[in-house]
C-alpha cells in the first residue's frame, strides 16, 4: 500500500510505514507542508496513496466524492510515540479495512 500522512502528523508516521513494508511520503517531505485540503487530495489521488490525516475534513470529502482512501486517525494531541502506538495496536484490523476498499476507515 502506499501512503501520504497529512501535515499534522509527524513525519515519524511516515518512517514507520515503510519500516511495516509500505511505500510512505509525508507531505512535508513533498513540499506540500501547508497546502490546502484540495492539493493533498489531488495528489494523493494522482499517486494512488492512501492519505493518513487526523483532519476529518478529508473523511467528509471522501464520503461525498470519489478520490483517495483515507485513513482517519481518530486521537487528540499527541506524541510521536503515541499517534504510533495508537496506529500500532490497531493495524491488523486497519489494513483489513484499507485491503478492502473501505473509503474511509477510521483507527
Amino acid at each position: 500500500m502506499r501512503f501520504l500522512v497529512d501535515q499534522q502528523l509527524p513525519p515519524a508516521l511516515a518512517d514507520w510505514l515503510r519500516r511495516a513494508g509500505h511505500q510512505a511520503d509525508h507531505t512535508d517531505r513533498l513540499g506540500l507542508g501547508g497546502s490546502s485540503d484540495a492539493v493533498v487530495w489531488a495528489y494523493a489521488n494522482q499517486t494512488g496513496a492512501i492519505v493518513v490525516t487526523k483532519d476529518g475534513d478529508f473523511a467528509s470529502m471522501r464520503r461525498r466524492l470519489d478520490g483517495p482512501q483515507i485513513l482517519w486517525l481518530r486521537l487528540g494531541n499527541a506524541s510521536t510515540v503515541e499517534v504510533i502506538a495508537h496506529l500500532e495496536s490497531r493495524w491488523l484490523r486497519t489494513v483489513g479495512y484499507l485491503a478492502a476498499g473501505e473509503p474511509v476507515v477510521e483507527a
